[in-house]
């Protein structure tokens, strides 16, 4: 095959002149980022060589090797790993399959300051390109594990990229970078200075756990010997999980989390775990600072590490912890598991169960205890993935009441802070036998809502509900501590009966004095709601719609449409607030007139403005308007 010229996808020639002409104060981030393919390749060659024994591939010394050349400049990263094909260099390097692509380029545009731009290159999987920072041409070689070609690409970062064949490339990938003269001034540093690649592998790659080689500067009197030094390994590869505590730093620790999470802030929390006994293994998870911008995207990779005896088996095992902990990041090292594990086989591992439930346990423990001993750090992570943490109380009852005890809901008690299930119950009034809570698209539009009028003015207590989630979790618990969590938009709340300001006999009456127009204005609305009925909730407002206590809110049928789950449409129950002038005059109307054509009218609009003033649209909002509209005129 002959050498093509190609172009770089659109998106990736703008990755590229964002690369080339960024304003990073930390460039070093370019090794780290070269360092860590190179460890993925490798492992990758080591997990693909254990399942297929039959792979020609020499895997006697897996390493990352580092060479610098000062007299042209150039720094070469290389690794004997599991390589590429001349295809997969292609669609690796030339074009940006992630489709995060778009939202990444935004907010690496958007990016408030150096270390937020910085953070987002391994964040987004294109960390190759970080070597445009300090290289005016990229030279990548590499042949895949098992294919006799390799392929060279070569680019200088502007529109085009060549590829051709290589009959005689090494197995794995080297990336040659021609750097750019230094310039201090810019933070641009010179990477051909032997301390200087030391102490960038030192300071972001030490717990690689493959050994980094390059060879030392020779000392001036070397040159008259004919041999040639002897390669340095410069990280440690220890494994941070398997030492004493008291021998590891909070740096080393939050340099592996910026490893395995792509992250550039430190962690949230830091999580040691050993297990010992029957089965033993150790963990090392944490807890990021801030929810990664794909979180609730069906392409998120969620799961931890696993390794078995300090050899890895997979980057992203998500059987270990539960889908509403996807957050969570890590390295778990069992070791009485098979070298030879595959995901099947662990959906299915009575070890693998194990080791969940611990690490679930351990997990929300840690956050209960930040809960009770840093609220600015609780605070902190409940922001950023209370939300997730919430699906837990729908997918796992078993764990249910441990949710429960650390999450946090915003309520009428306070503006600005949340309180927990507990602090509620504390609060409730006396005779008070229900959690009251709304759900709402947002604080405002919840307080606003005409079924929390009769709440305000009593002084009960609402939580104020605002995440998607809320719909499903509230129905799936149904209770705390013996308190029924009860939606004041569903079913009838009579508050005055735990009140003597209105007797049971002023109720009856006024049922009597309005049954004829409820009884019309059911058949009028038949087609959109089942029952129109006063209401005890309402006091500025003439009107609301309710669900029925049994039926899905108009959000949760919504939601379950949105995830492909088709459900019927529940008509809801319009209540009329009796002390209400526009509803004392619709009674008075429909008893003195005969011809009510005008009244049929003003059913639907008071239907259709209850439905506004929840936040949803009436059926037919060209009618509404129009309705609207001649009675506005007529009003002139």
């Amino acid at each position: 095959m002959p050498t093509e010229t190609l172009e770089f996808q659109v998106e990736a020639r703008q990755l590229l002149q964002l690369m080339i002409h960024s304003v990073y104060s930390n460039k070093d981030v370019f090794l780290r980022e070269l360092v860590s393919n190179s460890s993925d390749a490798l492992d990758k060659l080591r997990l693909e060589k254990l399942r297929d024994d039959t792979l020609d591939a020499d895997v006697s010394d897996l390493h990352i090797e580092i060479d610098i050349d000062k007299d042209t400049r150039t720094l070469t990263v290389r690794d004997n790993g599991i390589g590429m094909s001349y295809d997969e260099v292609g669609q690796l390097i030339g074009t940006i399959a992630n489709s995060g692509t778009a939202k990444f380029l935004q907010e690496l545009r958007e990016a408030k300051d150096a270390a937020g731009a910085e953070g987002l290159i391994g964040q987004f999987g294109v960390g190759f390109y970080s070597g445009f920072m300090v290289a005016d041409e990229v030279t990548l070689l590499t042949r895949r594990a098992g294919e006799t070609k390799g392929t060279r690409w070569t680019s200088r970062g502007e529109d085009t990229y060549t590829l051709e064949p290589v009959d005689d490339a090494p197995q794995g990938t080297s990336v040659t970078l021609h750097l750019k003269p230094a310039d201090p001034e810019n933070q641009l540093h010179d990477y051909t200075s032997a301390w200087k690649i030391k102490e960038i592998i030192k300071r972001y790659s030490d717990f690689i756990t493959w050994p980094i080689r390059m060879v030392p500067e020779a000392p001036a009197a070397a040159g008259e010997s004919d041999e040639a030094p002897e390669p340095e390994t410069l990280n440690s590869m220890k494994a941070l999980w398997a030492r004493p505590r008291d021998e590891v730093s909070d740096d080393e620790y939050h340099e592996l989390y910026k490893h395995i999470g792509h992250d550039w802030r430190d962690p949230l929390e830091t999580i040691r775990l050993q297990a010992e006994g029957t089965f033993e293994f150790q963990a090392l998870l944490f807890l990021p600072a801030h929810a990664p911008h794909d979180l609730f995207t069906r392409d998120f990779r969620r799961g931890v590490q696993l390794y078995v005896r300090r050899v890895f088996i997979m980057d992203d095992c998500e059987a270990l912890l539960p889908p509403y902990l996807r957050f969570v990041k890590g390295v778990v090292d069992a070791a009485d598991l098979s070298l030879n594990v595959s995901r099947e086989i662990l959906q299915q591992d009575r070890h693998i169960e194990m080791m969940r439930r611990r690490l679930t346990k351990k997990v929300l423990s840690t956050v209960k205890d930040m809960m009770a001993k840093d609220q600015d750090r609780y605070a902190t992570f409940w922001r950023e993935f209370g939300t997730v943490l919430k699906e837990g109380l729908v997918t796992e009852p078993d764990n249910r009441d441990a949710i429960l005890a650390l999450a946090s809901f915003a309520s009428t008690h306070h503006d600005t802070e949340l309180t927990t299930l507990k602090g509620y119950v504390e609060r409730m009034k006396e005779g008070q036998d229900d959690i009251y809570y709304l759900t709402g698209e947002s604080r405002q539009s919840i307080e606003n809502s005409p079924h929390m009028e009769a709440f305000r003015d009593r002084g009960i207590e609402v939580l104020l509900l605002t995440d998607a989630v809320d719909e499903v979790w509230a129905d799936a618990v149904g209770e705390y501590e013996g308190k029924k969590l009860r939606s004041v938009a569903k079913g009838v709340i009579d508050l005055d009966a735990k009140d003597d300001d209105t007797s049971e006999g002023e109720r009856e009456k006024q049922t009597e004095e309005y049954a004829g127009l409820l009884g019309w204005m059911k058949e009028q609305l038949d087609e959109d709601i089942k029952e129109v009925r006063l209401s005890s909730r309402l006091t500025v407002s003439p009107a609301c719609v309710v669900s029925d206590a049994g039926d899905l809110t108009p959000a949760l049928e919504n939601m379950y449409r949105a995830m492909g789950q088709e459900v019927p449409r529940a008509k809801r129950i319009l209540e009329l607030n009796p002390d209400h002038r526009l509803v004392k005059g619709l009674n008075q109307a429909y008893k003195e007139r005969e011809d009510r054509t005008d009244l049929t009218e003003t059913a639907e609009l008071l239907h259709g403005l209850a439905v506004l003033a929840e936040g949803a649209q009436p059926k037919d909002p060209a009618r509404f308007v129009k309705l609207m509209a001649d009675r506005l005129e007529r009003a002139l």
